[in-house]
């Protein structure tokens, strides 16, 4: 590599460094184009949960018997009405609110359980990490569903409910991720620094583990979205999530809709493409964040990963040229 003398080196424009999060939507709307339409979809879901009620043409449970299984019409019924003639958009609309306030509610739970369980378990391992593992071990065994229709069964339906189940039950599941993410990080050299100085365990957790297992949990907690939302339709759907007549989108596609599902399809139709639509957009936005923050996968390429080949390369002399002065 021919060098450079200081006058040329300062010479180069160098980009100035982007806001971490402004850098991490600009690379995944260039980059990853599946992921940025996840994105799109999965913002979209959350503006529509908090304006549900300027954006619902109708109440949720507003009754017009005169449209009783009335198809979509422009104007009126965008998406037609239900058996007892209520407004399908209108109650999809206000099921995306639930679906929201559900997702975020069992994973704020789940963040708190895999934190509890997983960093002390990776950091303290001995015995302690033996008999939690051995608990996990066993709590896994258990088919998801089967324990969850067991719980909900106790407890009732509810949406209070359906959050601590899967907050509580996906918490203690997804241990394994974060358990190793802390033990690898227990093997690198200023982990084992920060120890023989004699720092304080308590803030070698707060300053050394949580932010380097961050991007590890950020890319839990998106790619578990879906799951939540997957698994409170289910419960819906089988008659022990959310109760009637409140719009789950689980719900709305059990009872009614199949009773009807040959005389109006739209019934149907709609809340399975809801649900749908936002099941795979939290999936492919989980997917790119993982590519995108982790720096051994392909886009990872950190605070650089917006630079051009040839800016790369200017860097690297401006670099070079600075050590050797």
């Amino acid at each position: 590599m021919a060098e450079i003398t200081a006058e040329q080196a300062k010479a180069i424009p160098i980009r100035k460094r982007r806001n971490f999060f402004v850098d991490l939507l600009v690379r995944l709307f260039k980059t990853k184009p599946l992921g940025a339409v996840g994105f799109v979809i999965v913002m979209l879901l959350f503006l529509v949960g908090i304006f549900a009620n300027v954006l619902a043409p109708y109440g949720w449970n507003e009754i017009m018997l005169q449209h009783r299984l009335s198809p979509p019409i422009p104007g009126v019924l965008w998406l037609g009405a239900d058996n007892v003639g209520r407004d399908l958009l209108s109650r999809i609309i206000y099921g995306a609110r639930i679906s929201m306030t559900v997702a975020l509610g069992a994973q704020a739970i789940n963040l708190v359980v895999k934190l509890l369980l997983a960093v002390p378990s990776g950091y303290f391992g001995g015995k302690y990490d033996l008999i939690l593992q051995r608990f996990i071990d066993a709590w896994l065994c258990f088919p998801g569903l089967a324990l969850y229709l067991t719980v909900m069964a106790v407890l009732g339906p509810g949406m209070w409910q359906v959050i601590v189940v899967l907050g509580v039950s996906g918490g203690i599941g997804a241990t394994r991720v974060i358990r190793s993410a802390v033990i690898r990080i227990k093997e690198e050299q200023y982990f084992e620094a920060a120890r023989a100085i004699g720092v304080p365990g308590r803030t070698i957790l707060w300053r050394h583990v949580l932010p380097n297992i961050m991007s590890v949990i950020v890319i839990s907690l998106a790619a578990g979205m879906g799951g939540v939302i997957t698994a409170e339709a289910s419960l819906s759907f089988l008659g022990l999530g959310i109760p009637p007549p409140y719009p789950s989108w689980g719900g709305m596609l059990s009872g009614a809709g199949r009773q009807f599902m040959m005389v109006a399809p739209w019934m149907m139709l709609w809340p399975g493409i809801a649900l749908s639509s936002v099941v795979f957009s939290f999936n492919m936005l989980a997917d790119a964040l993982r590519d995108l923050l982790d720096p051994r996968l392909r886009g990872g390429l950190g605070r650089y990963g917006g630079m051009t080949q040839e800016q790369l390369m200017k860097l690297a002399e401006k670099k070079t040229a600075e050590a050797r002065r």
